[in-house]
C-alpha cells in the first residue's frame, strides 16, 4: 500500500493523494505532480504518513447509509516537480493578477454585485478557478460562458466568505503577526461575542474585530484559561460579609490573584483572593465562588425516580392490616 500525502496549492486548498514509491519516500516540502479531476496540477507536500491519514479521516469513514457506495480511493502523486516544472507555475501564479483585472473588468460589464477576491489556475491550464464574495445569490451563467470563450478553459466560480477571503489574501493582524489563517490556523472554528464577554474586553468592533470584519480568531485561544480562572473568585457585584462589614465586589484580577471591594463606609480596598477566602471563612461563611456552587451541587443528595421511598412504619402497618384477625377485615 502506497504512502498518503497532504498536498497544498495556493492560498489554504489542500487535497490528499497516494505516493506508490515506497523505495524512494516522499518528503514535506517537496514539489509534486499530481493527478487531479481534469488534468494536473502542482502543489507542495505539507503532510505524509500516518500523520496525512489521520487529517484525511481515514476515508473509510465517509459512506453512510446502508446503500452507501464504497469510498474513492485517492489519485496518486505522479512525480516530483522539476526545475521546469517550477518555472511554469512561477509563470502561471505572475499571470493571475492580470487575469483577476479582466474578470473584474467582465463583471462590471454584466453589471453583477460580486466582488472577485483571487484566481487560481491549475498548473495546465485545463481550469481557472474564480474566488469571489457577494452579499447575496448570483446569477453567473452569462458571466461564465463569456470568461469560457475569453479564456479558453474550463470556469469555475467558487463564492467563499470575508473569513476565508482573509485566509486566502493572506496580511498582517492587529499584533503586527502575518494573519493566523493564513499560517498556521487551518481549520475556522466558530467565534462568537460572548468570548470577549468572558474575558471583560471592550465590545467596541474596532478592537475586537480581524482584517476581515469578523470578530478575531484569537479570542478563543485563552477563552477555557479565563473561564476556569474566574470560577475561584466570586462574582462581580456580589455583596460579601467581611471583616469590614457589607462590601461588594467591583471587580476581580485573575493575573494578580486579587479582588476589588467596596463598603458604603470604609470605601474601597483591593486585598488578595487567599485573604478574602480567610475572612469570609472566619465570620463562618462560605466564599461564592462557581466553584464551590459546583461542589456543593455535586455532594447534595439525588432523589431516586423522582419519588420519595416509603417510610418502614407504613409498609409494617400495612401488611398487619391485611394478616388474619386484623381489626381492619373481620373473621369468618
Amino acid at each position: 500500500m502506497g504512502q498518503t500525502v497532504e498536498v497544498r496549492f495556493k492560498g489554504t486548498r489542500k487535497a490528499y493523494f497516494v505516493w506508490e514509491d515506497e523505495a524512494d519516500p516522499i518528503r514535506i516540502k517537496e514539489p509534486v505532480i499530481v493527478e487531479v479531476e481534469r488534468g494536473r496540477d502542482l502543489g507542495r507536500v505539507t503532510a505524509v504518513g500516518e500523520t496525512a491519514t489521520k487529517k484525511c479521516g481515514g476515508c473509510t469513514s465517509c459512506a453512510v447509509g446502508e446503500a452507501a457506495e464504497e469510498p474513492a480511493s485517492l489519485k496518486p502523486v505522479l512525480r516530483r516537480a522539476t526545475a521546469d516544472d517550477l518555472k511554469v507555475h512561477q509563470e502561471i501564479r505572475l499571470s493571475e493578477e492580470e487575469v483577476r483585472h479582466k474578470v473584474i473588468q467582465r463583471v462590471r460589464s454584466h453589471d453583477l454585485i460580486m466582488k472577485v477576491s483571487d484566481t487560481e489556475w491549475q498548473w495546465d491550464r485545463n481550469k481557472l478557478t474564480i474566488y469571489f464574495t457577494a452579499d447575496k445569490r448570483v446569477d453567473f451563467r452569462a458571466l461564465v460562458r463569456d470568461l469560457a470563450s475569453l479564456f479558453r478553459t474550463r470556469i469555475e466560480l467558487r463564492q467563499i466568505g470575508v473569513r476565508d477571503e482573509a485566509a486566502r489574501l493572506s496580511g498582517v493582524g492587529r499584533c503586527g503577526r502575518e494573519y493566523c489563517c493564513s499560517t498556521w490556523l487551518k481549520e475556522l472554528s466558530p467565534v462568537n461575542l460572548g468570548l470577549a464577554k468572558d474575558q471583560h474586553l471592550s465590545l467596541n468592533p474596532s478592537q475586537i474585530s480581524g482584517g476581515c470584519g469578523r470578530l478575531l480568531c484569537c479570542l478563543k485561544y485563552e477563552h477555557e484559561f479565563y473561564v476556569t480562572a474566574r470560577k475561584r473568585f466570586p462574582k462581580e457585584g456580589k455583596t460579601l460579609r467581611t471583616s469590614v462589614g457589607a462590601e461588594k465586589v467591583i471587580a476581580v484580577d485573575i493575573f494578580r490573584e486579587r479582588v476589588f471591594l467596596r463598603n458604603d463606609e470604609q470605601g474601597s480596598r483591593i486585598i488578595p483572593l487567599a485573604q478574602l477566602r480567610l475572612e469570609v471563612e472566619q465570620l463562618g461563611d462560605v466564599l461564592p465562588s462557581a466553584e464551590e456552587r459546583s461542589r456543593q451541587a455535586a455532594a447534595a443528595p439525588q432523589p431516586t425516580n423522582g419519588h420519595p421511598k416509603p417510610s418502614t412504619d407504613s409498609s409494617r402497618r400495612g401488611r398487619r392490616r391485611d394478616q388474619p384477625g386484623s381489626d381492619s377485615e373481620p373473621q369468618n
